[in-house]
């Protein structure tokens, strides 16, 4: 952890050492988790510094956060800054953050890179001697942050009641057959977050329909309703074997409710303990209207 100053003290938070001086600065994405976690937050009593991903973050943090920054994915430099100035030493992230963007054209020059950016993004960007996987792009985000005193924790560890517990979720319990097809495609997306593609796999009759990749949950989904009109297949969305959670949590919402149910499948199957439940009620009492199972299962589900 950062060093901090003599008027500030420290505490235990779900298990782990975190600063409290009550200010915490926050990284927004895309989606209503960031404003879920920025009202967490202030209800706990910290002073929130928004950092809004600039096309990403729900304009909605302004009202919430005690001072709300817009700034480009490149301008890491100025947001260590900011959050250094503002006397904020402890920080996360919440949200979705579009991969796809860094494959646009011009998307480096939108997104106004600055030298510290340059300093620890060169060898994934210029001379392209490391990946683009997720984890390398995070952790190197987290890195320069540290290297600018800023200590990174999970969100979930401020709002850990918006983990899952284990369980059927609705009323409609999966049967024999599409636990078949969970347990089946549980193999291949733990496989596929140990490579570090994605974190979900469309499976039907346990054959795999579709698998995530840069193009993100909804879209896999919507290519597993093109590929099998019959619909009725089982979306299987997992934690990695080795998740950090301090970023890239897999989430799931009402949107992926009604997004699987335009494409006909029927069952969601998540990591127990490792998965954010956005909006649980609404998004249960959507699944039991539209026929959708929600399960929250182990590693090996039973």
């Amino acid at each position: 952890m950062a060093s901090v100053s003599l008027n500030q003290t420290n505490s235990k938070f779900a298990g782990r050492e975190i600063n409290s001086n009550k200010r915490i600065g926050l990284i927004a994405g895309w989606g209503s988790f960031p404003v879920r976690v920025a009202q967490v937050l202030k209800a706990q009593g910290y002073e929130v510094f928004c950092m809004a991903i600039k096309d990403h973050a729900d304009p909605k943090l302004a009202e919430i956060c005690d001072d709300y920054r817009v700034f480009g994915m490149g301008r890491m430099g100025a947001q260590v800054r900011y959050l250094r100035k503002s006397g904020v030493h402890e920080a996360t992230m919440a949200g979705k953050v579009f991969k796809t963007k860094i494959f646009e054209r011009f998307h480096l020059i939108k997104h106004c890179p600055d030298f510290t950016f340059w300093r620890h993004f060169y060898p994934i960007f210029l001379t392209k001697t490391k990946d683009r996987k997720d984890d390398t792009l995070l952790l190197t985000v987290t890195r320069l942050y540290a290297a600018g005193g800023i200590n990174f924790s999970p969100a979930t560890q401020y709002a850990p009641e918006l983990l899952v517990d284990q369980g059927t979720l609705t009323k409609l319990e999966p049967t024999k057959s599409q636990w078949k097809d969970i347990r089946f495609g549980w193999q291949t997306a733990k496989e596929m977050g140990r490579l570090d593609i994605g974190q979900s796999v469309i499976v039907k009759d346990q054959a795999v329909l579709a698998v995530e990749a840069i193009e993100g949950t909804d879209a896999c989904i919507a290519r597993a309703g093109q590929l099998c009109k019959a619909g009725g297949f089982t979306l299987v969305k997992v934690a990695k074997p080795k998740q950090d959670m301090r970023f890239d949590v897999p989430t799931i919402g009402i949107g992926t409710v009604e997004t699987l149910h335009a494409a006909g499948g029927k069952v969601i199957a998540v990591d127990a303990h490792k998965t954010i439940l956005l909006d649980p009620e609404q998004t249960i009492a959507r699944a039991n209207q539209l026929g959708i199972t929600i399960v929250a299962t182990r590693p090996d589900p039973a």
